[in-house]
């Protein structure tokens, strides 16, 4: 399995597209169109795109990959958030070009998409249907926990008591594993339980 991880640029968060083939590809969290021309570039089709939550800088390029044919998915209870004023886009001034759902997930599903299985952790928090996703030993977490961070919680639909519990349900996962945040530098799962000053074991 091979994890691309895309930085954006100006402000938007961190995108990943990880394939098993070579050829197809999920991205988590496309921030921006050019992801499309991204995935282009290392001679991939995006199939599927997940969405760890809906806030507009998560969310900008989907559009785009779902004109070229990807299946845009989130957790049930986020649905709602990504075309209403949940998607924080006024509140920054920001716009997102629209799109559908075309699927949606639970807590514990397991999904099989391009030859890969993804676990869905549902971590409401940051906001109400927040999800992280499991890929082999790769741990995709959005804006729920950052290297030596959290999330923040003061947004439409987000609780910090919520949050704490969800990033407490990530370190009680058994093992380590790479961490790949919604924003700034990848980090393993064991060193934010030992050493994260927001949330500790």
């Amino acid at each position: 399995m091979q994890v691309y991880k895309i930085y954006p640029k100006g402000f938007a968060a961190n995108s990943y597209l990880v394939t098993q083939d070579g050829v197809h590809a999920v991205a988590v969290d496309p921030a921006q169109p050019r992801i499309l021309d991204e995935a282009a570039a290392r001679g991939l089709r995006v199939t599927h795109v997940l969405l760890t939550h809906g806030h507009f800088d998560h969310t900008g390029g989907c559009a785009a990959l779902q004109a070229a044919g990807a299946q845009v998915g989130c957790l049930k209870e986020e649905a709602p958030v990504l075309a209403g004023p949940g998607n924080a886009a006024a509140l920054f001034g920001a716009h997102v070009a629209p799109f559908r759902v075309d699927f949606t997930f639970r807590d514990g599903e397991e999904l099989s998409l391009c030859g890969m299985t993804v676990r869905v952790i549902a971590t409401p928090g940051h906001t109400a249907g927040g999800a992280c996703f499991c890929i082999g030993r790769e741990l995709f977490t959005g804006d729920t926990l950052f290297a030596g961070d959290i999330g923040r919680s003061d947004l439409p639909t987000g609780s910090g008591a919520q949050l704490t519990a969800s990033v407490k349900k990530l370190y009680a996962l058994p093992g380590d594993y790479t961490v790949r945040p919604g924003h700034g530098e990848d980090t393993t799962l064991e060193y934010e339980r030992r050493n994260n000053g927001w949330v500790r074991c």
